[in-house]
């Protein structure tokens, strides 16, 4: 996956949408998108589009209510009978959340007649300041978790400050700290790093600019706000042509030297991390549909 959308599930009309706007995932939002008089109608809306979506559309995630709001046990209970590919888990503090969490998915799917692990977890993690030094302990905590994103706003608000942005327009030492956490945060646990929302949605260059340097640092994937955000991302976080082609004749290099440690290549010593990361690359571009054989 490289671009996330969060939708409104309460909109048809934004719903009916979604679909033809190129997001890898649809992220069918019951939380903040959703005013609190309308989330039984986001239920209903999310539920309604899962049963009626079309095969080989874009994958669907739910982003439920979290578990200090005592919405979350509702949200599941219309949702995972339905079989989203995940849910999106909000103001996760730590794995022990995903392990909760995971553990109500699989009582669900077991009522619905699922296979247990039918249904996925992304967690967005640090949107609270505690949930911030809590990144390393992903590991291992489900299965079922398939990447962690970090977020922006909801730590804002948390920390109290007007802007996340210094006079230079990078951002400051607080949100750049959580980003990092995050990326190690997801390495450590072996699932995909997520880039924040870009809320200047208007903005194309600067959302381009902030997704090359995600791409760049190791993010694979980036959250949206706007259809028109989509593209960009895709783009962005496709791997190139040249970007193949190198990683291909890595692999075939290291094939070549039946099983060594270390080759030379093309004035470099390349060792097994580097097999690695093209073999990881090589998988990303075959997920996004490019031909890597």
């Amino acid at each position: 996956m490289r671009s996330l959308l969060f939708v409104p599930a309460d909109s048809e009309r934004k719903l009916a949408k979604a679909p033809e706007c190129g997001a890898d995932v649809l992220v069918l939002d019951l939380e903040d998108a959703v005013a609190s008089d309308r989330k039984e109608a986001a239920r209903l809306g999310a539920a309604d589009f899962l049963q009626s979506r079309a095969t080989g559309g874009p994958r669907i995630h739910v982003r439920v209510n979290g578990f200090a709001s005592g919405l979350i046990e509702a949200d599941l209970d219309a949702i995972v009978s339905t079989r989203p590919d995940a849910i999106m888990l909000p103001k996760a503090a730590a794995g022990s959340d995903v392990e909760l969490l995971s553990a109500m998915i699989a009582a669900r799917e077991a009522i619905a007649g699922l296979d247990d692990g039918t249904v996925g977890i992304v967690a967005l993690a640090t949107e609270t300041p505690g949930a911030v030094f809590n990144l390393a302990s992903y590991k291992g905590a489900s299965a079922r978790l398939a990447g962690l994103a970090w977020s922006s706003e909801d730590l804002a608000a948390a920390l109290g400050v007007a802007t996340y942005y210094g006079d230079d327009g990078a951002l400051t030492d607080p949100f750049r700290l959580a980003r990092s956490l995050c990326l190690y945060g997801a390495a450590h646990a072996a699932v995909a790093a997520v880039d924040r929302v870009f809320p200047n949605f208007r903005d194309a260059d600067a959302l381009r600019s902030e997704a090359e340097a995600a791409a760049r640092d190791g993010f694979t994937a980036k959250l949206a706000i706007h259809p028109g955000q989509v593209a960009v991302i895709n783009e962005v976080f496709t791997p190139s042509r040249e970007m193949i082609a190198r990683a291909q004749t890595i692999v075939a290099a290291f094939e070549a030297a039946s099983g060594a440690g270390v080759i030379g290549f093309e004035g470099e010593m390349l060792d097994l991390p580097h097999l690695a990361k093209a073999k990881a690359l090589l998988q990303r571009a075959a997920d996004a549909g490019l031909p890597v054989s």
